[in-house]
């Protein structure tokens, strides 16, 4: 940790709203608060937010998570106006500025734009201000089919993290990490601290558990890993719902599972 600066954290649907779909303001606040107080202490933060789809379903009031594709991106437009109307208010309230910046494939795989977003990336840094990151639903409609645009936003944010040169990549679920079988279903599950390699093994423990509001679940997270690793950034996968886990993770604390080449 002595040597990481640049820090890419990455929430989903399960981390920022209640099962209704609306806000969670608690959760919110305390992921605002702890990033701006990271940013002050000297690190470059980065976070990579979901939840544009349900924060607008439950805003426009639908009884559920819509199923028409014309429907879910008008959800995912309000909802991302809404996110980051909540985002920009709290980060003020610590002195922090924030930018949007919503991404679609074709923004990565073209060089002229991928240089161009990777400058964005280092004035914004370099200035004091949380690039805040999200697939913009509203256009990029294969996330939003499950047929998988950057596949979620697991890949989506480890795809950042090679973008902006992150140091280090954390993604916050609803479980505390990678375990040797479903948690859910078997409580004698046993947390696995380490993955220095992506293994057929690993794959089978990750399984594909996820919540209804997400589309991610562990074996998106072992794609995202593959990302990283390749690209020596080590990846840490965590419970976002643990007061305090960010300050633990940069006072090189073990928590969740790390997915790095060496254990460091």
């Amino acid at each position: 940790m002595k040597e990481v600066r640049r820090i890419v954290v990455k929430v989903g649907s399960s981390t920022l709203t209640y099962d209704n779909g609306k806000p969670n303001i608690r959760r919110i606040e305390q992921l605002v608060r702890t990033i701006s107080d990271l940013q002050n202490r000297g690190f470059e933060m980065v976070l990579v937010s979901s939840g544009a789809v349900a924060v607008g379903t439950a805003k426009l009031g639908l009884k559920e998570r819509p199923r028409e594709l014309a429907v879910k991106q008008a959800a995912a437009a309000v909802g991302q106006c809404e996110l980051m109307h909540i985002y920009d208010k709290m980060f003020l309230e610590y002195g922090i500025n924030v930018a949007q910046i919503l991404l679609t494939r074709e923004n990565i795989v073209d060089t002229e734009q991928r240089q161009n977003i990777h400058n964005t990336f280092t004035e914004l840094t370099k200035i004091g201000v949380v690039p805040i990151i999200n697939e913009n639903d509203s256009v990029a409609t294969a996330e939003l089919k499950h047929i998988e645009n950057f596949g979620d936003n697991d890949t989506l944010s480890a795809v950042v993290a090679r973008m902006c040169e992150a140091d280090l990549l954390v993604i916050f679920s609803d479980i505390d990490g990678l375990y040797d079988s479903d948690p859910r279903k078997n409580p004698q599950a046993k947390l696995i601290s380490h993955v220095p390699v992506i293994t057929s093994k690993v794959r089978k423990m990750a399984g594909g558990a996820g919540s209804s509001l997400g589309t991610g679940g562990m074996a998106t997270k072992i794609g995202a890993a593959e990302l990283c690793m390749d690209a020596n950034i080590p990846m840490l996968v965590a419970n976002g719902d643990k007061q305090g886990l960010l300050y633990d993770i940069v006072d090189g604390k073990q928590v969740g599972t790390l997915f790095s080449r060496n254990n460091e």
